[in-house]
Formats: C-alpha cells, sequence, structure tokens
C-alpha cells in the first residue's frame, strides 16, 4: 500500500519518492540537522562551561535583556520552550540570582522577568561567547555559505 502524499504546511504536497532510490540516512535533513545541532551543542557547552548555563538559560537571558521586562509565558513563546521547560529554567535562573519575578500589577496570575544585576553583570560576557560559539559552528562555510545556511534555517522556522 502506498504511503499518502505529506502535504507541508504551506499545503502543497510533498514530491513523490523515488522508489529506485536508496535511503542513505547521512543524506536526511533530520539526520544532518540532529548532527549539526549536536556539533554547536558541544561547542556551546565548551565555550560556556565557566559561565555554566545551559543553552536555553542562555536564550532566555539575552531575551529577557532584548525586552527589558517581559512575562514567563510570553519569553517561553519568543524563544520555543514549553510551558514545563520555562518553568525550570526561570527557577535556575532565579535561584543563581541572574534573573527578578515580580507580579504583573494588571494580572496577577502572570508573572514578570528582568535581569537582575547580576544578570545584566554577566550578560556582556555570554553574549561574546555566544558569538564565538556562532563563529566556531558556522566556521567550516564561507561568509556567503553562512548567510544562506542562516536565512535557510530561518525558512524552515
Amino acid at each position: 500500500m502506498p504511503l499518502p502524499k505529506l502535504k507541508s504546511d504551506t499545503g502543497v504536497a510533498a514530491p513523490p519518492a523515488a522508489a529506485e532510490a536508496p535511503y542513505v540516512l547521512e543524506e536526511q535533513v533530520g539526520h544532518l540537522l540532529r548532527r549539526a545541532h549536536q556539533r554547536a551543542t558541544a561547542l556551546f557547552l565548551e565555550v560556556m562551561d565557566e559561565i555554566e548555563i545551559t543553552p536555553t538559560q542562555y536564550a532566555a537571558l539575552v531575551k529577557i535583556a532584548d525586552r527589558g521586562e517581559i512575562s514567563q509565558n510570553h519569553l517561553g513563546r519568543l524563544i520555543a520552550m514549553d510551558p514545563a521547560t520555562s518553568q525550570g529554567v526561570i527557577r535556575r535562573l532565579e535561584a543563581r540570582g541572574l534573573i527578578t519575578l515580580r507580579a504583573d500589577p494588571d494580572d496577577r496570575r502572570r508573572t514578570l522577568l528582568s535581569l537582575s544585576a547580576a544578570g545584566r553583570r554577566l550578560l556582556p560576557a555570554a553574549i561574546a561567547r555566544g558569538r564565538e560559539i556562532t563563529a566556531g559552528t558556522l566556521a567550516p562555510l564561507d561568509a556567503d555559505e553562512r548567510a544562506v545556511l542562516l536565512g535557510l534555517l530561518k525558512k524552515l522556522i
């Protein structure tokens, strides 16, 4: 029985797979993205070792800094964190004294997040290391290839 045609979020049917073409794992987008993610994560952990921060905590700190003050729910949406993960990340950042939390005066159910003084002190060094991680991850590519890759990845999300 043939597999149903998959539709992308644009409603366009995916092209049928050639029956005679062998399936090579190392040529599949999911596998390649996972391997690239592993490379970037390994580099992140190495470069951020001294700061002792995870990629998700880093993303949260940077986005909180961008916004000044942000609700926990909005932060989660901006950096693609589900509510359970968001709660854990926020709890750890608060425990380290890198962010402050306060109830939203307009909606007591919402928690507003902002960088603490310690978070503001840490951020410039963390961002400098973030730039180093990006450069190291993309090092095998020339400038044009980097631009193309980043553009294509943005299209995928």
